[in-house]
């Protein structure tokens, strides 16, 4: 997926702002790529290993599908993005289940991998129940003739799933019988701590696959060794505040104190 190493890779996100059309006022889009660019050059100053573009600013989302015009403007972002950066590896996270829009943006832009919240079963979200669609979403990888990788959550934050499923279960049937590539484990929701024995039973479950851990990650609150990368987002902000810009320093922080986990 990129290079990895002994100690987990550092993938640095992108929040956007609200893009035109979201339910909060836009600054425009302009202003959402000005924005964008500084925090993925700040994650290239700081040395992340790859970044991953959310439309974090568009709450609340919508459960699956997207707006054409949100598809356009991420597209706008990630291509801006990679011009400034190209070197740096980029994933996508159409929010809140948009596998195929984020499939879409990643062939166009050449982007390494996506993220989907759910893959496989069913969870129960703020946006209501979201049902993974695995099939769709590998048949629309082969359809684009992508080279794209799939990252899925496994119980994804800021939702409940039905019923009491063992989540190495869920860990499993993602890679096995969904064919996610890597999967993510986080917290309850964004910015909080990924309690160390979820992160470990899904490293049992993986088999060796990769396995991601999605929140809380600071330079006090590493994860456990066997991790392939970390998804930090909140930590990186000024101040951790989301409404701030990234800051090179924390994210430099943050890439050092992986390379302590062996």
């Amino acid at each position: 997926m990129f290079a990895v190493g002994p100690s987990p890779a550092l993938i640095g996100v992108v929040h956007l702002l609200p893009l035109p059309g979201a339910p909060r006022p836009s600054p425009g889009l302009a202003a959402v790529i000005e924005r964008a660019v500084s925090d993925a050059r700040a994650l290239v100053d700081g040395g992340a290993d790859a970044a991953i573009i959310e439309n974090l600013g568009d709450a609340p989302f919508v459960a699956e599908a997207v707006e054409p015009w949100t598809v356009a403007a991420m597209t706008r972002v990630a291509l801006a993005i990679r011009q400034a950066a190209p070197k740096l590896p980029l994933g996508l996270n159409v929010l809140r289940n948009d596998a195929s829009a984020a499939l879409g943006v990643a062939a166009a832009v050449d982007a390494t991998f996506i993220r989907v919240n759910v893959h496989t079963g069913m969870m129960w979200t703020d946006q209501g129940p979201i049902v993974g669609r695995a099939r769709e979403t590998l048949l629309a990888r082969s359809r684009l003739g992508a080279d794209v990788r799939i990252a899925a959550d496994v119980l994804v934050k800021h939702a409940e799933p039905a019923g009491s499923p063992d989540i190495r279960d869920v860990a499993r049937d993602t890679l096995l019988r969904g064919g996610a590539d890597a999967v993510i484990v986080s917290g309850t929701g964004t910015g909080r701590p990924t309690a160390p024995g979820r992160v470990e039973a899904v490293l049992q479950a993986a088999r060796g696959a990769p396995v991601w851990v999605g929140s809380g990650v600071q330079p006090d609150n590493l994860p456990p060794a066997g991790l392939a990368a970390a998804v930090v987002g909140t930590w990186l902000h000024e101040s951790a505040d989301l409404d701030r810009p990234l800051d090179p320093r924390r994210v430099n922080q943050v890439a050092e104190a992986l390379q302590t986990v062996r």
